[in-house]
């Protein structure tokens, strides 16, 4: 009978240590899987913040804005030897900056009703649009009711200079219309769909799509 009683006692001891080593096993995974969780979470944290911040630094980038002098001097004082061309926003002049680099300065009218905060606001809009397929927009000038923006400048102009001109149209092969035609559909892909902003173009036509030295399109306005 006693020796029953003491293999019993030693059976019941040894399951009590089993229970007890397991509840301890149990505990410390779950303080592991706290910290885990913790160390996640303090990560997602940090990684938001960090993305938040590139964000703020990306909002507060701001477009070089140019000295009406020094626009009107590239410009020759907006000459009409440097008349590029005209539309209903106003009239764009070539002009060349002191360090030799050819820009396209589009003067808009003094008649928009547009205010200066909105202009400033469309002007970030366009900087944020990078793509091979539009014209890249370098810097914008606001002085006295004088709002202008400066891109750079294409040395084969617009489109349709080369389409309705039958010198320069003959010289458009099958494989260059494919490739401008291609080029254009690329930059409205990104517009449409692709690019951070979304944007539907409301006036793409031959005028608004510029060639450079390569004939590269480039969508404008």
């Amino acid at each position: 009978g006693v020796s029953v009683l003491i293999l019993l006692s030693f059976i019941i001891f040894f399951l009590w240590k089993k229970k007890q080593k397991r509840s301890i096993l149990i505990e410390t995974a779950t303080v592991d899987q706290v910290r885990s969780r913790d160390l996640l979470m303090n990560e997602v944290v940090i990684s938001s913040r960090r993305h938040i911040s590139r964000e703020n630094n990306t909002d507060d980038l701001e477009l070089p804005l140019m000295e009406f002098e020094e626009v009107a001097m590239a410009t020759d004082n907006f000459s009409t030897v440097n008349k590029l061309g005209q539309g209903g926003f106003g009239i764009v002049y070539k002009g060349r900056l002191l360090d030799g680099q050819e820009i396209a300065v589009k003067r808009l009218s003094k008649t928009s009703v547009q205010g200066t905060d909105e202009f400033k606001n469309e002007v970030k809009l366009i900087a944020r649009l990078q793509h091979i397929n539009l014209v890249r927009l370098l810097a914008c000038c606001v002085d006295a009711g004088e709002k202008m923006l400066i891109y750079e400048y294409l040395e084969n102009l617009s489109l349709d200079s080369h389409l309705f001109d039958k010198s320069r149209s003959s010289k458009l092969n099958w494989q260059m219309r494919f490739d401008i035609i291609n080029g254009i559909a690329r930059g409205l892909l990104y517009l449409h769909q692709d690019s951070r902003f979304r944007i539907i173009h409301r006036d793409l036509k031959a005028s608004n799509v510029l060639l450079d030295k390569y004939m590269t399109p480039k969508i404008s306005d």
